[in-house]
């Protein structure tokens, strides 16, 4: 592709503005219009944009053969329906996480994908966090030794949503980091949760994983919560290591802590409280890094980092989960509690 990669944005509701800022301020692509149905919405996001052309109805943007590209805000319902159409148009997509609500239809956008030979990816925006490619580091190169086991904190006080619960709001971050951080699926899933403001829409998730390498994984995810939490935490046989995404500085920070074996007595282990650092971390914005990374995977014709399959995996652990919440609450509701 000789010229810019020209890009749409569906969607301009809570997070679609933030496409739009980005779109507008990358290299290598031009944002040629923006889609919305609410008028409102739409008029907002005519206000950050100079040249995009405003469009009420999405059926344009598929039928315009100048466009390459649409990303996809639109609500988490309409996900897997809207990236198929786009697709079948020949165009690429990059589509909010999740994917979809369900293994078969987050599918359908894979083999949708494979069809068109076009790029589908997927906007699981902690995996770009430079924070988060420093732990992968970490990882990798073994600093931390073999990792034992990993737990996340994602809670706030609102906003409330009546289209998904809290583990698809909030879940599917946590678990897309997890499945990258690791390199592996779980084969054990188990998740029990409490609706306490809409009936049938969990509040709060409490999710336990099981890798099939031995590592444990924990989930606490709540919109009804005191405090507002983005920590993700990594426990290694040599280092432990804190992603703090609330601190304004020191997002990632190492703690040489552990057990060592005793050298004087056979099987005894002693503590170890060593000292704490955080590594230097590139002050980039991760939405800036994600985006720039879908339009060189256009130009390159490679897969993106959480292509389709990923968006694949994540939205397998979600429906796992989903099903492991549904029937403890069926089996609370046969003993009538």
């Amino acid at each position: 592709m000789s010229g810019p990669v020209r890009v749409a944005v569906s969607g301009l509701g809570y997070w679609g503005p933030n496409l739009v800022r980005n779109f507008e301020a990358i290299s290598g692509c031009k944002l040629v219009a923006i889609c919305d149905s609410d008028p409102d919405a739409l008029a907002r996001g005519i206000a950050l944009t100079a040249e995009a052309e405003p469009v009420s109805d999405f059926g344009e943007l598929l039928a315009d053969d100048q466009i390459d590209a649409i990303a996809l805000a639109t609500p988490v319902p309409t996900h897997a329906d809207l990236a198929v159409r786009v697709l079948e148009s020949g165009k690429h997509c990059f589509v909010e996480k999740p994917l979809a609500q369900s293994v078969a239809d987050a599918q359908r956008a894979v083999d949708a994908a494979d069809k068109a030979d076009r790029q589908l990816m997927v906007g699981h925006l902690l995996e770009y966090h430079p924070a988060v490619e420093a732990l992968s580091g970490l990882i990798a190169d073994g600093e931390l030794g073999d990792v034992l086991y990993v737990y996340g904190n994602r809670q706030n006080l609102g906003r409330i949503r009546s289209d998904e619960n809290a583990l698809w709001s909030l879940g599917a971050h946590d678990v897309a980091v997890m499945l990258a951080l690791l390199g592996e699926v779980p084969n054990e899933v188990e998740a029990r949760g409490e609706a306490y403001l809409r009936p049938g829409v969990e509040d709060v998730v409490f999710g336990y994983l099981r890798f099939p390498s031995g590592v444990a994984a924990h989930l606490h995810l709540s919109w009804l919560d005191p405090h507002k939490e983005r920590r993700l935490t990594v426990v290694g046989s040599k280092r432990m290591a804190v992603f703090d995404d609330m601190r304004i500085e020191g997002k990632l920070t190492v703690y040489d802590k552990g057990f060592d074996e005793d050298a004087r007595s056979w099987g005894e282990y002693i503590a170890r409280a060593g000292g704490s650092w955080s590594p230097r971390i590139a002050n980039s914005e991760p939405l800036r890094t994600e985006l720039e990374h879908f339009i060189n995977s256009i130009r390159s014709g490679t897969p993106a980092r959480s292509d389709g399959r990923s968006g694949l995996r994540v939205v397998s652990v979600l429906e796992q989960l989903q099903q492991s919440l549904d029937q403890h609450a069926a089996e609370r509701k046969q003993k009538g509690g």
